[in-house]
């Protein structure tokens, strides 16, 4: 029976060293499971690599690496998930991604059905996204040296002329809004690791923003200084770290930043604090006073920032302080997380 005759168990088979051995089996695989759940015409020819045709305008790359445990969790998977983080963060920088790389590390013994699960759903994000996984690479190793299966991507788009988002263009006086509730996907993880129910499920917001990235930068061009999604470190890091880079303080109005109630109980429940807690579907930018209402519109006239809020703004500071007024009537300091909250969200 030929190579292209014989099929995977793709029910009750798992993974072997033979399938990273780059022979019979580690082909099968590739054409069997990635060709079928990504496929296009790139990955057709069967190259060590992908050629592509280079758009009008700067390109943007970026890489990043999923390692999130559990793989499966309300509201997508470790698949989804690097489809969506690897576009956002290309996507913040008013970019629209075209194509994507991934790489698959693989530990011996993981399930045919459960890969299955990751590659489709990585195939259906990126063509919801309308981009392509035009190349890859898959590696196995040994039981005990991965945790089922890490991710690694990397990610080409292209920014219009004209374009440059940048955190140095920041200005005292401008706004900051936030195109949603906080914390729903760390919440995610943790209940699905810690086993906890609640009535309301907690959903992660995993997904992709260059569609809504397009119309804010429709409504607000140049008056938007910067983008950024919070991602690791929740607002509080990300907020602390456009403060470093424009040299300047924030105020932001805790009474304005949206959580859902459940994300809100979960937290409290947990010892978090929503701030520091990941987003994966979230932005926060950085806008010019004459032009927040047009963007601000724009944004909540889209599916993926109905919530959307003005929580802030920036003002002069040499100390580069993130400070919240809180519903309390007091303030505090928002400071950058010190150590680790949540492992493996990402």
């Amino acid at each position: 029976m030929s190579m292209h005759q014989r099929r995977l168990d793709l029910k009750n088979g798992c993974v072997d060293l033979s399938h990273g051995a780059g022979g019979r089996a580690m082909a099968q695989l590739i054409a069997g499971l990635f060709h079928e759940a990504f496929g296009n015409e790139w990955l057709a020819r069967g190259n060590d690599q992908s050629a592509f045709d280079v758009a009008a305008g700067r390109m943007v790359m970026t890489t990043d690496g999923y390692v999130v445990s559990p793989l499966f969790f309300p509201g997508g998977n470790i698949g989804s998930l690097a489809v969506h983080g690897t576009v956002n963060d290309i996507a913040m920088a008013g970019a629209k991604p075209l194509y994507l790389s991934a790489s698959f590390i693989i530990e011996e013994g993981f399930s045919f059905a459960d890969l299955k699960r990751i590659a489709d759903a990585m195939g259906q994000a990126a063509r919801d996204a309308g981009i392509a996984i035009i190349t890859g690479d898959t590696k196995v190793v040994e039981r005990g040296k991965a945790d089922g299966v890490f991710i690694s991507t990397a990610g080409v788009g292209v920014v219009p002329d004209g374009l440059d988002l940048s955190a140095d263009k920041a200005r005292p006086g401008d706004r900051v809004l936030l195109s949603g509730s906080l914390g729903d996907h760390g919440v995610a993880i943790m209940s699905k690791r810690q086993n906890l129910t609640f009535d309301t499920e907690i959903v992660s917001d995993s997904a992709s923003l260059h569609g809504l990235v397009a119309d804010m930068v429709a409504a607000g061009g140049n008056g938007i200084r910067l983008m950024r999604d919070p991602t690791r470190g929740g607002l509080a890091a990300t907020m602390n770290e456009i403060a470093q880079q424009s040299n300047l303080g924030f105020r932001l109005q805790e009474e304005a930043i949206p959580v859902k109630p459940a994300v809100a109980a979960a937290c409290e429940l947990l010892g978090l604090d929503p701030l520091h807690v990941a987003n994966e579907g979230k932005l926060v930018a950085v806008v010019a006073p004459e032009v927040v209402g047009a963007v601000l519109a724009a944004m909540q006239a889209h599916p993926l920032g109905r919530d959307a809020a003005e929580i802030g703004e920036a003002v002069g500071d040499d100390h580069r302080f993130v400070q919240m007024a809180t519903s309390f009537g007091g303030g505090r300091i928002v400071d950058w997380l010190s150590g680790e909250q949540l492992p493996r969200i990402c």
